[in-house]
């Protein structure tokens, strides 16, 4: 309902307005320190006839009321009169600090000349030259355009950033729509399934062969479970992290390739915390799927529970190809994968699980490249 195409078109149409606002209030601004410059420049052209005059004129002459007038009303821009060889010979508007030191006096003259072309006033015998800078209000209106496109582009990210949270917030719920239908359509066939397990025991059938295709049918409805939960906050009971850690490793451990050897350590003593078990198991399953494939079917994986006084840790390590420090994080990103195949969800999941619904940790602890990964989970207790 977000995106459609009328409001795409309409998303552009308000972009590029904003955009031609910003270029029209730039130009106008470009236009305004010209227009701003060039009236400063008279008055300075001002000034120099001004002083020229004053110069020329008799001492006994009284009528100099403008000159000084147009000389005093100037108390902003400064100004440098130098010689034809660059000696300074009055300074206006300057910093006494440095109209009393030589050398910083040279540099400020230096930086003016780079401001502006010089004023040439000319005498009878001699020809001086005014050198200005620009006005702290010039000044000010020079940068405006810098903080005016700093205050679009900010507003810019923002917008965007709401755009980008808007759209994940559709799709999150769209995924979420569709995982709880999909749980909601395995329910049916299921039950069917379950009603044939009971009619294949009445007939006789192995009890082995009942048995774990009993398994089977229960694993499809802790998947539809998991499915189901997807979306909604999890109800949490008291659980024993050690045996439900245990149920998903010895599940999978009986169902893949022999070559990979299988090592499990833990306390004797139940740990119990809040957890879900149906997501917990969903997180363990993830992380020895993603060993198994870093492995490529072939290796070990070692699963170890700790207890201490900073909580329950499990530690996943596997033998496989590892990876790089600057994946550490990245591997936890939705979509990120190493694998030709897959859509890069399950570790952004298992995150999502731990840090989101159970209140722990999960990072990569360690990884060497051809030498494996070990993965690290902490619950508080």
């Amino acid at each position: 309902m977000f995106f459609t195409p009328k409001n795409n078109t309409w998303r552009w149409l308000i972009i590029l307005t904003a955009f031609a606002a910003l270029v029209l209030i730039l130009w106008n601004t470009y236009t305004f320190f010209q227009t701003f410059k060039n009236e400063e420049r008279l008055k300075m052209e001002i000034w120099a006839a001004a002083s020229q005059t004053l110069n020329k004129a008799d001492l006994n002459d009284t009528d100099l009321g403008l000159p000084l007038q147009i000389l005093n009303t100037n108390n902003t821009i400064p100004i440098i009169q130098t010689t034809d060889r660059d000696s300074i010979i009055n300074m206006v508007n300057v910093d006494e600090q440095i109209s009393k030191n030589p050398q910083k006096a040279m540099v400020f003259l230096k930086k003016l000349q780079s401001q502006n072309a010089p004023i040439v006033i000319k005498f009878d015998h001699t020809t001086q030259y005014l050198y200005y800078g620009n006005s702290s209000l010039l000044m000010k209106l020079k940068y405006y355009p810098g903080a005016l496109v700093l205050i679009f582009l900010f507003f810019s990210a923002m917008i965007f950033s709401f755009y980008r949270a808007s759209k994940m917030a559709t799709q999150n719920r769209l995924w979420a729509g569709m995982a709880k239908e999909t749980a909601h359509q395995i329910g049916t066939p299921l039950s069917s399934l379950l009603g044939w397990v009971e009619i294949m025991r009445l007939d006789n059938v192995n009890e082995e062969t009942v048995v774990e295709i009993e398994k089977d049918v229960n694993r499809l409805q802790t998947i539809a479970e998991r499915f189901s939960k997807i979306g909604s906050e999890p109800v949490l009971e008291n659980c024993d992290v050690v045996q439900e850690t245990q149920k998903a490793f010895e599940y999978l451990r009986s169902r893949v390739s022999k070559q990979i050897n299988f090592s499990f350590t833990a306390p004797s003593y139940p740990l119990i915390i809040p957890m879900n078990p149906i997501l917990h198991s969903w997180t363990i399953e993830n992380l020895i799927k993603n060993a198994i494939d870093a492995m490529k079917g072939k290796g070990s994986i070692d699963i170890c529970i700790d207890d201490n006084e900073k909580g329950i840790r499990i530690q996943v390590k596997d033998s496989g190809k590892g990876m790089a420090k600057k994946e550490f994080k990245r591997i936890f990103e939705p979509g990120y994968t190493t694998k030709k195949r897959g859509w890069g969800l399950g570790l952004s999941l298992t995150k999502r699980i731990v840090e989101s619904y159970h209140n722990g940790t999960i990072k990569v602890t360690q990884s060497e490249l051809g030498k494996g990964t070990t993965f690290c989970i902490v619950f508080k207790k």
